[in-house]
């Protein structure tokens, strides 16, 4: 099965409580880093949070898939994401309530994440974001494409 790399990463600016999701999609290999650079996708998004916005930057990008016969690894530096499928089973059975009785912020989210990584083949791979440049591998590097397009991003619509 043919795989594809999703790079995903936002940024945010909680007083505002707006950010800029970012992604890169690599369906080949031997792609330069200035044509990474033209195909990283951003997106603004309001009434959001740090977390909730990289759900909604996840679900976004996606969304964007079409391919059920691929093998998708994503690269977050999201640890919510990371664990998600670990914490699904409580999720699930306490039908996103907390122990309080209180419903979970971000629970249709959830939902939407475990009803779309249920149709596709997803790999969950934890990148470290904001490494040394002399620690960093190629898969750093390109994160950091993603994480800097969000960040200016950000910064471009405050600046305005």
């Amino acid at each position: 099965m043919k795989k594809i790399k999703l790079f995903t990463d936002s940024s945010v600016n909680p007083q505002e409580k707006v950010g800029f999701g970012a992604y890169l999609l690599l369906k080949e290999n031997n792609i330069s880093f200035e044509d990474m650079k033209k195909d990283i996708k951003t997106k603004r998004f309001e009434d959001t949070s740090s977390t909730k916005l990289e759900l909604q930057t996840l679900l976004w990008s996606l969304e964007e898939i079409n391919d059920k016969d691929v093998i998708i690894e994503i690269y977050t530096d999201c640890q919510n994401i990371i664990g998600l499928q670990d914490r699904r089973e409580r999720l699930e059975k306490n039908n996103f309530h907390s122990s309080s009785g209180k419903l979970m912020n971000n629970h249709e989210l959830y939902k939407d994440f475990f009803e779309k990584t249920d149709k596709l083949n997803i790999i969950l791979i934890k990148v470290k974001g904001h490494k040394k440049n002399s620690l960093k591998n190629e898969i750093d590097i390109i994160f950091n494409l993603v994480d800097k397009a969000s960040r200016n991003a950000l910064r471009n619509e405050i600046e305005k």
